[in-house]
């Protein structure tokens, strides 16, 4: 009995001492595909496997038990990887959870559901608005499954079905990404404009501005309830806008075939907002901005146009650190309807993430309600530095390794981490 205990025992620490582990590092130059980085990770999770997020080491470096299996599909994928022992693994952690670096484990636990809202008016999914979407962009090319969402999903409630939503090109004002100067005569936007009046009819609305504000509320429940909200672009200000304009007509005849409240601005109620406070909003409908939330008058040329982002402790600030995981704290700037957010017009609780301080603006900033958290980042396109109206959406063949784009992945992976509250 004896021997056979023995036996046993030494069985087992040598099935302990084989046992390995696949190391994903993050760091600049030594990760060849940091964006399929992130879809293998989501696709580890959603196999029911343990996956780990080791924040701060080598660049916000991924963890797996080691099979065969998944060494072939990150081979597959062409991401880097290297094999460790079971002893240099538990060294890591032994050396991550020392008090004096800023580094942490985190296990993710289940992978999150993916909503993108966009507009799918062509029963064969063709766009009729002439813009890409980043966020749609990246969870293809990282091969992260989504579906999509548009104004009567969310009115129907179908929101709870997921963890996580993304907003991006949209104006919840109402008032058609006030392209009516620009782009008002086109196909495209007569198109868009009496699809989008056509659907706000068939859902019981007389005006496009109400139903906007009837989703952007819907989305509000949602992120109150325990959801992830993320928004790029003009579905930034503008679903602040809307809300802090609730009940007030800010729409000319244009946009909703009658005049705006000349006295709206008095009007708004920023204690319905997420993010801003105290901004002006623009009426003139022929001026394409919607207020001065976006810094539109910046002394920053292309050439030096760059954002840093923010340290935080890893270990008693997981989320944002999980938010800022990059190979680099300096990101190149990008442009879009929504650029940047003016930092005087900030309410007091929001967590900025990355700013540039030479032109007193942020560019991604975070916050909470209720039981849920969103996400602004400012910009269309982090690999197009101006992206305009019928450009060809970007080829993320291109740029494996763009931290632009990895921000917008570290939103998408960290309710992975999340032990969801969700108030019923």
């Amino acid at each position: 009995m004896k021997i056979l205990l023995s036996l046993i025992l030494a069985l087992t620490m040598s099935l302990s001492l084989s046992a390995s582990y696949l190391l994903v590092p993050m760091e600049y130059e030594k990760q060849a595909n940091h964006l399929k980085a992130y879809g293998i990770t989501y696709w580890v999770i959603n196999q029911g496997i343990e996956a780990y997020w080791l924040l701060n080491y080598k660049g916000g470096s991924f963890a797996f038990p080691h099979t065969k299996g998944l060494e072939s599909e990150l081979k597959v994928r062409g991401v880097s990887y290297n094999v460790i022992s079971n002893a240099q693994w538990i060294s890591i952690r032994t050396d991550i959870a020392n008090p004096e670096l800023n580094q942490e484990v985190i296990k993710l636990e289940k992978a999150p559901k993916i909503a993108v809202y966009t507009p799918d008016f062509n029963p064969k999914g063709n766009r009729i608005q002439p813009w890409d979407d980043a966020v749609t962009l990246v969870l293809t090319y990282a091969e992260i499954p989504f579906e999509k969402v548009y104004d009567r999903e969310v009115l129907e409630g179908k929101l709870a079905q997921y963890d996580w939503l993304h907003l991006h090109h949209e104006d919840f004002t109402g008032q058609y990404g006030k392209f009516y100067a620009s782009q008002g005569g086109t196909p495209w936007y007569k198109l868009n404009q009496q699809k989008t009046e056509e659907l706000s009819k068939s859902l019981g609305f007389s005006k496009v501005s109400q139903l906007k504000l009837a989703v952007a509320k819907k989305i509000k429940e949602y992120v109150n309830a325990g959801g992830f909200m993320f928004a790029m672009c003009s579905a930034t200000d503008t679903y602040d806008i809307a809300l802090a304009a609730e009940g007030l007509d800010i729409c000319a005849e244009m946009y909703d075939g009658d005049g705006y409240d000349p006295n709206a601005q008095s009007k708004l109620d920023f204690n319905k907002t997420f993010a801003f406070k105290d901004f002006s909003i623009i009426l003139n409908p022929v001026t394409y901005e919607h207020s001065d939330i976006d810094n539109k008058n910046r002394s920053v040329t292309p050439e030096v146009d760059y954002f840093n982002l923010f340290e935080f402790s890893a270990k008693w600030d997981p989320i944002p650190t999980m938010l800022c995981q990059n190979h680099t704290t300096t990101v190149k700037g990008f442009m879009g309807q929504s650029t940047s957010f003016k930092k005087s017009l900030l309410k007091s609780d929001v967590l900025v993430l990355g700013d540039t301080k030479a032109a007193s603006e942020v560019r991604y900033i975070h916050g909470t309600h209720g039981y849920g958290t969103w996400t602004y980042y400012g910009g269309h396109d982090p690999e197009d530095y101006q992206h305009f109206v019928n450009d060809p959406e970007t080829d993320l063949n291109l740029h494996p390794n763009s931290p632009g784009y990895r921000l917008i992945l570290n939103n998408i992976l960290f309710p992975a981490a999340q032990k969801k509250k969700r108030k019923t």
